[in-house]
């Protein structure tokens, strides 16, 4: 029994990761928590990218330890991407890989989806500046690609 809980948290390690060299070298290291100033910079970039393209989504910003530090919501988003978003926000920020990685592990394992805190769904992206994670945002209210678009989006104005 042990050996199969052991082969099955390796096996679930290596399936976040991508493959088994990535689960060695880890994900980035955690860094100082993102501030209120890039934390708005992220989630205006983010809404200017669901704005460009019609989408009504809700944008949640998140500090290392999945602490909401910004918040927005397009009008007419769904009252249900609220919550979503926060926890695709939490969940790459808990565990400093994209969300999009569980959507597709869980395919292959799907005990992996068991794990605290895991959301199989793409659109939470950690914040990532000088090679550390300072945040995550997550996006919800359209499809996951297009979340995930519109998060990569205010990641890359963190910097």
């Amino acid at each position: 029994m042990k050996r199969a809980i052991a082969t099955l948290t390796i096996s679930s390690l290596v399936l976040i990761s991508g493959t088994a060299t990535r689960a060695q070298e880890g994900p980035p290291e955690y860094g100082m928590p993102i501030s209120a100033q890039q934390a708005s910079a992220v989630a205006a970039a983010a809404v200017e990218t669901m704005a460009e393209n019609g989408w009504r989504m809700a944008v949640s910003v998140v500090d290392p330890a999945g602490h909401l530090v910004h918040f927005e919501k397009v009008d007419g988003t769904q009252n249900a991407s609220i919550e979503i978003s926060m926890r695709k926000a939490q969940a790459a920020a808990g565990f400093r890989r994209p969300t999009r990685v569980f959507a597709q592990g869980i395919a292959n394992n799907p005990a992996l989806a068991t794990l605290p805190g895991v959301v199989g769904s793409p659109g939470g992206v950690p914040i990532v500046v000088d090679g550390r994670v300072i945040g995550a945002a997550g996006c919800s209210g359209g499809t996951g690609d297009q979340d995930e678009i519109a998060c990569e989006a205010g990641a890359a104005a963190a910097q």
